[in-house]
């Protein structure tokens, strides 16, 4: 396929803490402020709290450097997808997106494996300015969509990438869609770059998922044995080491944070081919063993 969504930012500042209004909003606004000074795109949604509203405020100070954003959309029609663009563009002040995430389903999902009408209409959002492309959501219990319409190509005009959970602990499309998407050349946006901190960390957490932990125990010795000097880096290096992934998302609410993940994408160097070899084995396991038998938002 030919490469598409080539100029988003290496890291793209995630809006989830935004929305922690444990946080102050004038802490919020300074680390999206910082995010935005640095180059990065964005990548939000309504679901995150009152993130759109930090956001409206950081653009409002400067109507001439609004950043390219990505929003979530859904779900079963292009008239959802539609409303909920137009309703979260208000919310900031925007006229249009630079990337629409759409997770679809219902008729519209069905639409776009098969070529059906919806596809038009997604079309039509971008040729009516509200949306510039569009990236398909992914899940372990959705990749057969996503599936479907790379093999059958109706969406191919309309659908510019696909978006899932990828780092060294989750992998969050099935096993066959992987293949596929390594073997099709399509463009990926890894979300959640450190799988929600460090590894070590992660194996002591009490609240995380006993998944994760369990991941966590056979990742962690494959990290230290690496020599790489924080996860962060090493988790950078993995998703972007795959040459069709255009980008990693990540979100903190902290600036020495957001440097480390500054410096981590600069240059970012592949980790050698056999640690990556090492984790995509365990990632085939896991996938079978766990993911695609997962509940839907169960992980």
């Amino acid at each position: 396929m030919t490469p598409t969504l080539t100029d988003l930012s290496r890291f793209v500042y995630g809006t989830t803490r935004l929305g922690d209004e444990s946080i102050l909003f004038t802490d919020r606004l300074a680390i999206v402020r910082e995010a935005v000074a640095a180059g990065l795109w964005i990548h939000t949604s309504h679901q995150y709290g009152d993130a759109l509203n930090v956001l409206r405020a950081l653009f409002d100070e400067d109507r001439t450097k609004v950043p390219p954003t990505i929003f979530k959309l859904g779900n079963s029609s292009p008239e959802e997808v539609r409303a909920q663009a137009v309703t979260q563009l208000e919310t900031v002040g925007n006229t249009g997106m630079t990337i629409g995430q759409v997770f679809p389903s219902g008729q519209l999902a069905e639409d776009l494996c098969t070529g059906g009408p919806g596809i038009e209409g997604l079309a039509q959002l971008k040729s009516d300015g509200i949306v510039g492309r569009f990236e398909m959501e992914v899940w372990p219990w959705s990749s057969d969509i996503a599936l479907r319409c790379i093999q059958n190509g109706h969406a191919d005009h309309v659908i510019d990438g696909y978006t899932f959970y990828l780092n060294p602990l989750q992998r969050f499309v099935s096993n066959e869609l992987w293949d596929v998407m390594m073997d099709r050349n399509v463009s990926i946006v890894a979300m959640r770059t450190v799988a929600g901190g460090d590894v070590h960390h992660t194996l002591k957490k009490p609240d995380a998922p006993d998944y994760l932990r369990k991941r966590a125990a056979e990742i962690a010795p494959i990290f230290d044995a690496s020599g790489v000097e924080s996860w962060t880096e090493f988790a950078v290096r993995f998703a972007l080491g795959f040459s069709q992934v255009r980008a990693t998302v990540g979100s903190t609410a902290r600036s020495s944070n957001l440097k480390e993940f500054l410096d981590a994408t600069q240059d970012a160097r592949p980790l050698d081919e056999a640690i990556v070899n090492e984790i995509l084995l365990l990632q085939r396991k896991w996938s079978d063993e766990h993911d695609v038998h997962a509940a839907p938002w169960s992980m």
